[in-house]
């Protein structure tokens, strides 16, 4: 049995970490697919004779009915009820509000408690908080995992190069790594943010400058490390260049703290994206975050439920990802072999 599989039969030995990862997949490609779980605009319309996709395009009022060339608000009950009586039809979203509806036929004040039409409640600007709950968890999971991905590119590269050359190469990258980790970063993303117009792209810029040291020192020792290995001495004795056996031979076996570390790595990004978001520094005005909803909670004490399912979903992706690093350090422990 290969090493990749006998790994990925320890992992799934730690039902903990496995479900953890399932679970977390399933919320992922729930996500992916918000556009059609939560939208205050009809999957398909059935009216009149004529099939209409209001989730692909935009529709005027007097397509239905109305009396105005604006686009139609679904939510009111007179288009509602146009493309319903009769043999008109519609299929709406399980969940029918988008990140930016605003009910304005809504019963109750904002932010509104929980009821059966909104299953989470409103936040201060009348909301909904389920669909808030949704697209956030999706930007703060594909921004953790485009600023991991950074992140591991520049650390392995850098590590690598310091680990195999070793030397004056190395004691200069580790000065320029001190030098440059001694950088305030929250000075800086609050100087760039007034410079700059908030954007999620200049964000994952700001912080994967900073984001690869942790990473690079593993590497780099495991490079120092594996450098002196049998293997690595024949490969240079038969001429092979330095890039061929960084690539072919050396960083296939470092790569265990890599792939161990990526879990919580993707942690600390979501806590950071969160804890910008919070101080307003983070994602644009009107983004849905994770953030900004704790902000609302903590500007609106009365209003629990705002507060609580934020940090429901929080701790509950935060949880799953430490159970998945914890199951996939024990999976590449070689000290724990297989009975």
């Amino acid at each position: 049995m290969s090493p990749g599989r006998r790994a990925w039969r320890r992992f799934r030995r730690n039902r903990l970490g496995f479900w953890s990862l399932v679970l977390f997949s399933t919320m992922v490609v729930l996500s992916l697919f918000a556009e059609v779980l939560s939208t205050d605009k009809p999957l398909i319309v059935r009216y009149e004779g004529q099939t209409y996709f209001p989730v692909l395009r935009d529709y005027s009022e007097k397509t239905f009915g109305g009396d105005f060339e604006t686009p139609a608000d679904y939510l009111d009950p007179f288009i509602r009820e146009r493309i319903t009586q009769g043999s008109n039809w519609a299929v709406y979203a399980p969940n029918p509000y988008g990140p930016r509806t605003l009910n304005y036929f809504a019963k109750l004040p904002n932010p509104a408690r929980p009821s059966a039409e909104n299953i989470f409640g409103t936040d201060d600007r009348g909301r909904d908080l389920l669909a808030q709950l949704i697209y956030g968890f999706r930007v703060s999971v594909l921004f953790a995992l485009a600023l991991t991905a950074i992140g591991v590119v520049l650390g392995i590269a850098t590590g690598a190069v310091q680990g195999y050359f070793g030397g004056k190469t190395d004691l200069a990258f580790q000065r320029f790594i001190e030098i440059w980790g001694s950088m305030p970063e929250l000075y800086l993303l609050i100087i760039f943010s007034a410079i700059f117009a908030p954007s999620v792209a200049l964000l994952l810029v700001l912080l994967s400058l900073f984001g690869w040291m942790g990473l690079s020192d593993y590497v780099r020792a495991e490079f120092l490390r594996n450098r002196q290995m049998d293997y690595v001495r024949a490969a240079r004795a038969l001429g092979v260049g330095n890039l061929r056996i960084m690539r072919r031979h050396i960083l296939p076996n470092s790569m265990t703290p890599v792939v161990t570390f990526l879990p919580f790595r993707m942690s600390a990004a979501i806590l950071a994206l969160t804890s910008l978001d919070f101080l307003g520094l983070g994602v644009p005005p009107g983004t849905p975050s994770l953030g900004e909803l704790l902000n609302q909670g903590k500007a609106n004490l009365d209003a629990w439920w705002i507060s609580l399912s934020t940090f429901g979903v929080l701790v509950l992706t935060l949880m799953l990802l430490t159970f998945m690093g914890d199951a996939l350090r024990d999976a590449l422990d070689p000290r724990k072999m297989d009975r």
